[in-house]
């Protein structure tokens, strides 16, 4: 396993007023979600931060983890990328200087998994939101989430009906799950395959915006 590497976008006011952090999806790499930032945060007001996954498998490109069955990733690979994830995203606070319940992390189809596994994982504190595009709830064995205690937490997925990778059934159950344990979940599905309907950013950015927004 090769060690994550991450991008960051500065904030441009003295005092950052969140941070985004984007997990591209299989096979694509840390640069893939970089672009989002200028629309998610045209005043960049937030610290933008992309991370890589450390996998390097067929067809190419960077993975979270080895794809086997959908819905439930390969442990033997999943559990130590989430491990070093992990490590990586409680480091953040320090090294941008924003809280991490100020930061809304967010991902495309398997950074969406690894998304959910930081935000809902048991004994992990919330965070400002969660950005879910073409993903789901992982399964994995020694993975503990933890939905219960995450009431109230901001939640935006987005989902293509015409999804061939990710059948939009997985987005809908993670709305279906997120909102029975209380979770404020806003919900879109556009009539796409694998992909981010752009017609969806404007409302994502609103969103993101309502999420980092100045409390005070």
């Amino acid at each position: 396993m090769t060690e994550l590497l991450s991008l960051i976008r500065p904030a441009e006011v003295a005092e950052p007023t969140g941070a985004i952090v984007l997990l591209h999806g299989r096979g694509a790499d840390e640069h893939d979600l970089y672009p989002f930032f200028d629309m998610l945060d045209p005043q960049r007001t937030a610290v933008g931060v992309t991370i890589a996954g450390p996998l390097h498998l067929p067809p190419g490109g960077k993975h979270w983890y080895a794809v086997h069955r959908i819905g439930f990733p390969d442990p033997s690979t999943f559990t130590p990328t989430f491990a070093a994830l992990n490590t990586l995203v409680a480091a953040l606070p320090e090294r941008i200087g924003v809280p991490w319940e100020r930061t809304v992390i967010g991902g495309f189809s398997q950074g969406a998994v690894m998304a959910y596994a930081l935000a809902l994982g048991s004994g992990r504190p919330s965070p400002a939101g969660i950005l879910a595009m073409s993903g789901f709830i992982p399964t994995v064995p020694g993975l503990d989430l933890d939905l219960d205690s995450r009431t109230g937490l901001p939640v935006f997925i987005a989902h293509g009906t015409n999804d061939p990778v990710i059948g939009v059934g997985f987005g809908r159950d993670a709305r279906n799950h997120l909102t029975a344990a209380g979770a404020a979940v806003t919900y879109r599905e556009s009539q796409m395959a694998h992909s981010i309907d752009p017609r969806v950013l404007p409302e994502i950015a609103e969103w993101v915006g309502e999420r980092l927004a100045p409390t005070g």
